[in-house]
């Protein structure tokens, strides 16, 4: 008896930082010390369901002392040995863990430009119910590899923080280029929409620590520029002024680098011809009417004069002219015939 009581089982220093702890033999002996550290379950496995669960202390693996265990005795051992997993769970959040990857594509409701989201950074994971756990992830997740639940984890959390990040930037609660400014109620949504995923496997993420969604370096580059140019426009007043005012600095620019090709000369030009169709048309000036001369005396009357200052005789009606545009204008006509305008009495 007294050699049985020497073996220990508990955790290995190097595997202390894992989630979950599988003791690799499956057959233990009888009297074997189980040292399960304060912030630390272990549990009795057989079949897929836990039978035992030790809290933090010392604990000899004995039906008498656990009485539950005697279910577990081998028989053709003699009743020496015990056939069940034994699972060690972390009673502690594990931190540090670290996620990330491409979230997808999305239209900036601001921009109306497609752009594709990254998130990367660190977030902590903690058991909620260790039999929940073991009983839900034994025989789908390989419970021996150290980052296997961990990196699982890790998947579940980036992919509901692909479905919270589509969804707030949509419906334009989070603008694409402002997105820093919202890593609080980004991570209570995702942090939300995680949990509810990890509730019937026994897990919880209880927060998450730096992390930041980007954008490729292409679409961060396009939307910046398109900002520029709305911000610009609206400045200017119009498109065809903020056009011709970009073109003008470009030439003038090409020309201060020393440049005085046909290309510069061209862009400035065009630029130069933008601008001027942006100058308001002169309006012409009115034609002044002729003076009326007398056919019997010869003397000649003022403009709209109907008789004859020298010898009174009645004139002939001098033709209109349109104040507008200076076009002769038909008798009787009310507007002129080439601008529209509405002619003197």
């Amino acid at each position: 008896m007294a050699w049985f009581a020497r073996e220990f089982i508990a955790v290995p220093e190097d595997r202390k930082n894992q989630l979950v702890y599988k003791w690799p033999d499956v057959t233990i002996r009888r009297y074997s010390r189980a040292i399960v550290n304060a912030d630390e379950l272990a549990l009795f496995v057989r079949s897929g369901q836990v039978l035992a669960t030790l809290g933090p202390g010392r604990h000899r693996i004995d039906a008498v002392e656990l009485p539950v265990l005697g279910a577990l005795l081998d028989g053709v051992t003699g009743g020496n040995l015990y056939r069940a997993e034994l699972y060690f769970v972390a009673a502690r959040e594990v931190t540090g863990l670290r996620f990330g990857g491409r979230l997808a594509d999305v239209r900036d409701p601001v921009s109306e430009q497609v752009v594709t989201l990254r998130a990367f950074g660190e977030f902590a994971l903690a058991v909620r119910d260790p039999a929940v756990l073991i009983t839900a992830l034994t025989g789908t997740t390989d419970l021996t590899d150290p980052v296997s639940v961990t990196s699982w984890a890790a998947e579940l959390l980036l992919k509901s923080m692909k479905v919270a990040v589509a969804r707030g930037v949509s419906g334009g609660a989070w603008p694409v280029l402002g997105l820093s400014e919202q890593l609080r109620p980004i991570e209570a949504a995702v942090l939300r929409e995680t949990n509810l995923a990890l509730y019937e496997y026994g897990l919880r993420i209880p927060r998450m620590g730096n992390f930041d969604i980007t954008l490729a370096p292409e679409d961060a580059e396009r939307l910046k520029r398109l900002a520029k140019d709305v911000t610009y426009i609206r400045l200017a007043g119009d498109f065809q002024r903020y056009a011709a005012g970009e073109l003008a600095l470009g030439a003038g620019q090409g020309l201060a680098h020393g440049g005085g090709g046909g290309a510069e000369g061209g862009l400035l030009g065009a630029a130069l011809g933008l601008a001027a169709l942006q100058q308001p048309r002169a309006v012409p000036p009115a034609a002044a009417e002729p003076a009326v001369g007398c056919g019997g005396c010869g003397a000649a009357g003022p403009a709209g004069a109907r008789f004859c200052p020298g010898c009174g005789a009645r004139l002939a009606a001098a033709p209109r002219h349109c104040p507008g545009c200076g076009a002769e204008a038909a008798p009787g006509a009310r507007f002129c015939a080439a601008c529209g305008a509405r002619l003197p009495g």
